[in-house]
């Protein structure tokens, strides 16, 4: 009888923790992540010019790999351009709260999502601070914009 008790709670503890979030959540994660994309993109047209790269959307499928390339292309921003301190401030705030929500939504925690080829190359090139600076900028400009035009992409842990 226990044993039958035992093997009923340990399989509630396994289908509890692969329960995905509440669609409610799911619904006010995005909401918050559209309007801090939102504000990022009208930061960035006004201080980049036109993107000139197609990033795919196949680079990011989900919480964990959005972040681990927002945190990317923040990483090369240099920190002495005083004119993007509050486009750093704000990636950051970005992928802080998509970082957040995922420990306290997401059961699966994943283990790090690798950098895409591009953004690799790119940090390859560190020496040009100016030119990566921008690159990075205007990537940042085209990511946040396909995020925008697709949201459903933030629907996977």
């Amino acid at each position: 009888m226990h044993f039958r008790s035992l093997t009923l709670l340990a399989l509630l503890n396994i289908v509890s923790l692969s329960v995905a979030p509440p669609p409610a959540e799911v619904k006010r994660m995005k909401m918050k992540v559209r309007w801090m994309a939102e504000q990022l993109v009208v930061r960035l047209d006004s201080r980049v010019g036109p993107t000139r790269l197609a990033i795919t959307v196949d680079d990011f499928d989900g919480l964990s790999s959005f972040a681990t390339i927002l945190e990317g292309y923040n990483n090369l921003i240099f920190d002495s351009f005083h004119a993007y301190a509050q486009v750093k401030a704000e990636i950051s705030s970005l992928t802080g709260y998509i970082i957040q929500w995922r420990r306290v939504h997401c059961s699966t925690q994943q283990t790090r999502t690798p950098m895409p080829s591009s953004l690799q190359a790119l940090q390859s090139q560190r020496r040009h601070v100016h030119t990566i600076t921008l690159e990075a900028l205007r990537r940042m400009k085209e990511l946040l914009d396909q995020l925008l035009r697709n949201l459903e992409h933030l629907d996977t842990c």
